[in-house]
């Protein structure tokens, strides 16, 4: 009893709105995982495209993450509450569209662009509202608290797929349908949080020169990360011949790692700077990008197959190290203003090349194969080390 007490007491701590955010975040985890774990599947066996068509395909997909500053510019009479709420009623489009009326690959591209806009929009969001909900010296504490609750619920949308489609005869539309009704949720959730100011649209189209190691970071960040995303997982699909099952295990595995290491992170973010963090994150990639890449030629196939396995869950780990950016930008920042617009930007600045290292990488894999999309991915993590290592902070005010 005393026990029940103690955890109601400790829930009626939690202010309205972070709990409401924290929910909303955990639908959304939940839906996105589940589209994920799914999606290069769909792909493979809906269209049975070529690498080349797969890498190409993030033209689309990417493509609003290139438009994210214009559209939030356009959208600014909303504040980042509202238009999170808008990013969700996008996802829901997007999503049933390539379910249900996608009877061709370029048709698909269409609604994929719909989707991945939704998603892209809500990005630098996620970020700006949950610095909002932290108190003064906490961010990356509280950030990491919210991307533990994206990887609970990531953990639930794997587990779902799992045993959907093992057990339950699901189908693609079963899965995509179920998402869609995860974003809906989360649209509803976010109207319901008290509006807060808007941010002016110029701020959204100005870029600062006191800025430019920002943008630098997440540009180098954007290109590696998008070797993860697309090949990552088709890599597992079509060099090891991997079921969609074994994609959400591999997700819903990084999701119960990730309950520990997110808090963690944050932590790690706040105690030792994000200098330590950035750098530590570029060392790791590189050794993360040569498992994918060459464990294959190295060792026997099973062997190579859980290198490349546990590569992929230590990629879902670093890439959480988002956070250290972002409380990186909160720390420079000359006007509280500055903080999401910058983001949004950088999300947009990323994208040009992430657009673009998905197609090198795709050309590059036609023309020698995956394990130097791999190398190249390598080489854009040591650009990013020695970038991160010049990464200062002001010191916090006395």
């Amino acid at each position: 009893m005393t026990t029940i007490n103690a955890r109601h007491s400790i829930y009626k701590k939690i202010p309205r709105e972070l709990f409401i955010f924290g929910l909303a975040v955990f639908v959304v985890g939940f839906g996105s995982n589940i589209f994920e774990s799914t999606f290069n599947n769909f792909l493979d066996e809906r269209f049975m495209i070529t690498p080349f068509q797969r890498s190409f395909l993030e033209f689309p997909r990417e493509l609003p993450g290139f438009l994210v500053v214009f559209v939030s510019a356009g959208l600014s009479f909303l504040c980042s509450r509202r238009l999170s709420a808008v990013t969700m009623i996008l996802s829901v489009v997007g999503i049933l569209l390539i379910g249900f009326l996608a009877p061709s690959y370029a048709i698909m591209t269409i609604w994929l662009f719909f989707y991945s806009l939704g998603q892209h929009l809500f990005f630098p969001l996620s970020s700006t509202i949950g610095m909002e909900l932290a108190k003064e010296g906490q961010t990356g504490k509280r950030l990491g608290q919210l991307n533990a609750v994206t990887n609970i619920a990531k953990i639930g949308g794997s587990l779902m797929v799992v045993l959907g489609f093992k057990y339950l005869n699901f189908d693609f539309e079963h899965a995509f349908v179920i998402a869609a009704v995860t974003f809906a949720l989360a649209s509803f959730l976010f109207f319901s949080m008290k509006r807060v100011q808007p941010r002016p649209a110029k701020t959204f189209l100005k870029l600062h020169k006191e800025y430019r190691l920002y943008y630098s970071l997440v540009t180098i960040s954007g290109a590696r990360k998008q070797i993860f995303i697309t090949f990552a997982p088709w890599v597992l699909v079509t060099v090891f011949n991997q079921p969609t099952q074994i994609i959400a295990s591999l997700l819903m595995i990084g999701g119960v790692i990730g309950i520990i290491f997110q808090p963690f992170l944050g932590r790690a973010i706040d105690k030792f700077g994000e200098k330590f963090v950035l750098t530590t994150e570029a060392i790791t990639l590189i050794f993360i990008c040569f498992g994918y890449g060459f464990a294959k030629s190295i060792f026997p196939e099973n062997i190579a197959f859980y290198i490349v396995c546990g590569c992929y869950l230590l990629d879902q780990m670093v890439i959480s190290v988002g956070m250290a950016r972002a409380t990186y930008m909160k720390k420079i920042a000359k006007e509280p203003e500055h903080i999401q617009s910058t983001m949004t930007a950088g999300v947009t600045i990323d994208h040009v090349f992430s657009i673009s290292a998905a197609l090198v990488g795709g050309a590059i894999w036609n023309a020698w194969g995956f394990q130097y999309v791999f190398l190249f991915g390598a080489l854009l993590a040591l650009t990013n080390f020695f970038v991160a290592s010049r990464v200062r902070v002001p010191e916090p005010a006395v």
